[in-house]
């Protein structure tokens, strides 16, 4: 278990990831490719692995997965931290959460609450119950039906001590800016939209300076290409990439609602691995869409790699 700090520069200082959650046949856990694949990623030296994130299928696990893919996340990434997702109404949430850090989490990302909004005292609240149940870092998620304002942040940062950052899946660059100038390097912060990489320039500039990539599961030299020429400014490749690999993927992701998730197995299997099915509610590409997706990947130069 890191220490916050330690934690905290550690999301800061590169790319970080969501591995997708295997499953067999039945749907169940597979344990077995599931860490291969972590083995795999942490070799491509993402900062920080998010287990049972949101790419990782969080929503469909039952809770007393989440405890079992933490551990098998922590056996295979070596020196790679692991930060678990938890989430739901507030008591469910805590107890996730415990969970994880006693099956050895470094941190949490607390996802939104279930299904309702609620205004900012009530937000303010769950937050702040969340991260006093346990002691290792949290990452708050803002998004859906739990969008945190300035002032909100600011008290949780007073009342939490371990709360480390700020991960923006809403896209108002406005009020990441707004966040960011009033807390400053009190938290990190991490962009989390879908497919981050079409909004990273924009969120660069407005302080945000690492994000999720959830393509890092089956392109990962790419994605680490792309963010190092980001970081460097590096204009011309950051163009060549966008225009030769997001845009079109982007443009199949958005075909079916879901398909965030659901293509990014897809790429896995593109590769030779298998990941199993996502989970209902959320349905697999297409043969056809398949196809395309492979097509892309091969267009991109990425090698096929030996199946599991």
């Amino acid at each position: 278990m890191m220490d916050l700090q330690a934690l905290k520069r550690a999301v800061g200082s590169g790319l970080l990831s969501f591995p997708v959650t295997h499953f067999d046949e039945n749907l169940d856990f597979d344990e077995a490719r599931y860490r291969r694949h972590i083995g795999w990623l942490a070799s491509y030296d993402a900062s920080v692995l998010f287990a049972a994130g949101g790419t990782g299928e969080f929503f469909s696990l039952n809770p007393s997965e989440i405890p079992d893919v933490v551990r098998a996340a922590k056996a295979s990434a070596g020196k790679t931290p692991i930060v678990s997702g938890t989430g739901y109404g507030t008591s469910l949430a805590i107890e996730i959460a415990q969970a994880a850090e006693k099956a050895g989490a470094d941190g949490l990302l607390l996802l939104p609450p279930y299904l309702m909004f609620a205004e900012q005292a009530g937000l303010v609240a769950h937050v702040k119950a969340v991260c006093q149940a346990v002691g290792i870092g949290v990452i708050v998620y803002n998004r859906d039906n739990a969008v945190l304002t300035a002032d909100s942040i600011a008290r949780l940062c007073d009342d939490c001590p371990n709360l480390i950052g700020f991960k923006d899946g809403v896209g108002d660059v406005d009020k990441v800016i707004e966040i960011t100038t009033k807390i400053g390097d009190r938290l990190v912060y991490v962009g989390g939209m879908p497919t981050h990489e079409v909004y990273a320039q924009a969120y660069f500039a407005a302080g945000v300076t690492t994000y999720s990539s959830a393509v890092f599961n089956f392109v990962p030299q790419l994605a680490q290409k792309f963010y190092q020429a980001l970081r460097a400014g590096n204009q011309p490749v950051v163009d060549q990439i966008l225009k030769d690999f997001f845009f079109p993927f982007v443009a199949l992701r958005n075909r079916k609602k879901g398909y965030a998730v659901s293509i990014i197995k897809a790429g896995l299997r593109v590769l030779g691995q298998e990941p199993g099915p996502v989970r209902p509610p959320l349905t697999d590409l297409t043969a056809d869409e398949l196809t395309i997706l492979k097509r892309l990947v091969e267009a991109n130069g990425v090698a096929q790699i030996a199946a599991e």
